[in-house]
C-alpha cells in the first residue's frame, strides 16, 4: 500500500484553533477504515504534540502517515527548544506560564502522554531550533 500522507499547520500561541489537527486526522483515520483504539492512541499523541507546539513553541508543521499497518506522525516546529529532554519526559514538569496554566493547559503530562500511548517515540531538541518528535501507532493485527 502507498502510505497515504496529511499535512497539518499549526499557530503557536492560538488557542482558539489547537486541537483541529488532530481531530482532521481522526476524522481521515476513521475514513480509512482504523481501528478506533489505534484511532484514540494516534489522537491522543497528536493532540498533545499540538497543544506543546501552541504552548511552547510558534507553531508548527505536523505530517502524517498510514501504511495500513500503522500511524506515523512527524511533529516539527521552530520553537525555543528543550533544554532537557529527559526532564521534560517526566510527568508533572512544565515550563508553562501562569496564563497558559489558567487556560486550564500546561499539567506537564503532554510528552509523557505521547510516550505512553505511542508505540515507538523519538524526539530531538536543540536549544534556539526547535523540536522534532516522531511517534508510530502499530495497528493490532492477527496474532498480536
Amino acid at each position: 500500500m502507498e502510505p497515504f500522507v496529511e499535512r497539518y499547520h499549526v499557530d503557536g500561541g492560538n488557542f482558539a484553533h489547537a486541537g483541529e489537527a488532530s481531530i482532521a486526522m481522526k476524522k481521515t483515520l476513521r475514513g480509512l477504515g482504523v481501528s478506533p483504539d489505534a484511532i484514540r492512541k494516534a489522537a491522543i499523541c497528536m493532540y498533545e504534540g499540538e497543544i506543546n507546539m501552541v504552548i511552547h513553541a510558534s507553531g508548527g508543521e505536523i505530517e502524517m502517515q498510514f501504511d495500513g499497518k500503522s500511524i506515523l506522525m512527524i511533529l516539527r516546529d521552530n520553537g525555543p527548544g528543550i533544554g532537557d529532554t529527559s526532564q521534560a519526559l517526566k510527568a508533572g514538569y512544565s515550563t508553562a506560564t501562569a496564563a497558559v496554566r489558567d487556560l486550564g493547559f500546561g499539567a506537564g503530562m503532554g510528552l509523557p502522554n505521547m510516550c505512553r500511548y505511542a508505540d515507538e517515540f523519538d524526539i530531538h531538541s536543540e536549544i534556539g531550533k526547535g523540536t522534532a518528535i516522531t511517534m508510530r501507532v502499530k495497528l493490532e493485527t492477527a496474532g498480536n
